[in-house]
């Protein structure tokens, strides 16, 4: 236990920007013990003090924090530094610096991030319009779609298209079984909106969908897990991308993180040529 850092996210919001940067820290470290401790919207002293008590009865105690309140973040920075605790912002000199790059002050107002404006209501829009469009569904809106994303059976289809949607993109994905599956108005007109193949390894396709099998208890489905059959359905696939001038991703060694931000880049590249 002594050799297991006590990481303590304090946040005057939710906390996901801490969460993010605190995987982005630790896939730096390749061996590191360490036990999560959040935080979310704190914004008093008190809150503050309480949070320290707990953290020194630890001797591998670390602070992150994201709280735009200057004088309260300034406060854990002191209350840290006297009882020894490692203490670091995420924030604080950032907002600084571009306060003066653009010459104007801050808000400092927690959660500023998730204001109910247009842009909230957005995405708000994208992940209902996603979560109705996703297998397949509400094909014939489909040219309502910012993206459209095709694959064969477990290429991430399904948690790449809730990640952008989570960015603002109204986001449908369809299963290529076989050209009968893609829709009529997309082979009639295949740039009606911005469309994008996910492919894979089959070799890697073959354990991600046996240990779906395992996962949900069903019995083994011979030609679902069958690596001759997912070599023809990725053969496929790859000539049915190419039939169509699709692009294609390959998620082999992506994560849906990585997927996502490539198919953005597609994204936008289609929107500059529109």
């Amino acid at each position: 236990m002594n050799n297991t850092y006590q990481i303590y996210l304090i946040s005057d919001s939710t906390g996901e920007t801490l969460d993010r940067i605190f995987l982005a820290i630790k896939a730096q470290f390749k061996n590191i013990d360490y036990k999560i401790h959040t935080f979310s919207f704190t914004r008093t002293e008190n809150q503050i003090l309480k949070i320290l008590s707990e953290a020194e009865k630890f001797t591998n105690s670390v602070i992150l924090y994201s709280i735009v309140d200057s004088s309260l973040a300034k406060y854990l920075a002191n209350s840290s530094n006297d009882k020894n605790i490692p203490c670091f912002g995420v924030l604080g000199d950032l907002i600084l610096s571009f306060s003066k790059l653009l010459n104007q002050k801050a808000s400092h107002v927690p959660s500023g991030q998730h204001a109910l404006n247009e842009e909230y209501y957005k995405r708000i829009e994208a992940i209902q319009f996603t979560m109705n469009h996703d297998d397949g569904n509400l094909v014939k809106e489909i040219k309502k779609s910012d993206i459209i994303l095709l694959g064969v059976s477990r290429t991430s289809k399904t948690p790449t298209s809730i990640y952008l949607a989570n960015k603002g993109f109204k986001t449908s994905n369809i299963p290529l079984v076989n050209e009968k599956s893609i829709p009529k108005v997309l082979k009639e007109n295949p740039k009606i909106t911005c469309v994008i193949g996910l492919n894979t390894e089959p070799e890697r396709l073959v354990d991600i969908r046996k240990n779906r099998m395992n996962s949900l208890k069903e019995s083994e489905n011979k030609s679902y897990t069958d690596i001759e059959n997912i070599r023809k359905e990725v053969d496929h696939a790859k000539n049915t991308f190419k039939k169509y001038n699709w692009p294609v991703i390959d998620v082999t060694r992506k994560s849906v993180e990585e997927t996502a931000a490539s198919v953005i880049k597609i994204y936008e590249i289609y929107k500059s040529n529109d």
